[in-house]
């Protein structure tokens, strides 16, 4: 008798986690009044990276907005209008920051700890920006090798920087998921509130 062949067991099938979307909040000293709101929606791609749905509702008009006809410093868009995400691992000390300018541009930084920047080379994002009255909209998706590496489920901490149009003292307003004590500060460790223990 002729015994017949096992058929090879199927690997699990890895499907993504479901979504989830986070509200941004304006640092209190720092309003932007024409702005209703800012919402990021988080979801893993089928290839193992990060895509973020930024979407802000408000009075646009009441903002600087860079365009691809008046582009920013490249190396200071964070000053200007512009969505943000930074990326830690676990309870390590590095992480990584991308800017992401509604003129086009965008920017990666690595940190091995607080500030301290040094000199990776980030992949770039796929960005796909949308104006509509009342609604500025950002899609990006960021590749697998753009995600930090290590131990630990991804953190993350999504900002926003806005320019207010106005000129008043102070134009520059800061949005995030959670503010640290104090004047506004993105890179600071409190704000890596999002873990997303599936990436």
């Amino acid at each position: 008798m002729t015994a017949t062949p096992a058929t090879p067991a199927t690997p699990p099938c890895s499907t993504p986690a479901e979504p989830r979307t986070a509200v941004l909040a304006p640092h209190p000293d720092f309003p932007a009044p024409s702005v209703d709101g800012i919402t990021v929606t988080v979801a893993a791609t089928t290839a193992s990276g990060l895509r973020l749905d930024y979407r802000l509702t408000g009075d646009l008009a009441a903002l600087r907005v860079p365009t691809a006809a008046s582009p920013v410093e490249p190396d200071r868009l964070w000053a200007h209008t512009c969505f943000e995400v930074f990326l830690t691992r676990g309870e390590g000390l590095a992480y990584r920051e991308y800017n992401f300018s509604p003129s086009g541009q965008w920017a990666g930084y690595g940190f091995t700890a607080y500030r301290q920047r040094d000199a990776a080379i980030l992949p770039a994002p796929v960005c796909d920006w949308r104006a509509f009255p009342g609604e500025l909209a950002l899609t990006v998706t960021l590749p697998a090798e753009a995600l930090p590496t290590g131990d630990g489920p991804l953190r993350l901490a999504l900002t926003t920087v806005l320019e207010r149009a106005d000129g008043a003292p102070g134009p520059l307003s800061y949005w995030a998921l959670a503010h640290p004590a104090g004047k506004p500060d993105f890179h600071h460790r409190d704000g890596f509130v999002l873990a997303l223990p599936d990436l």
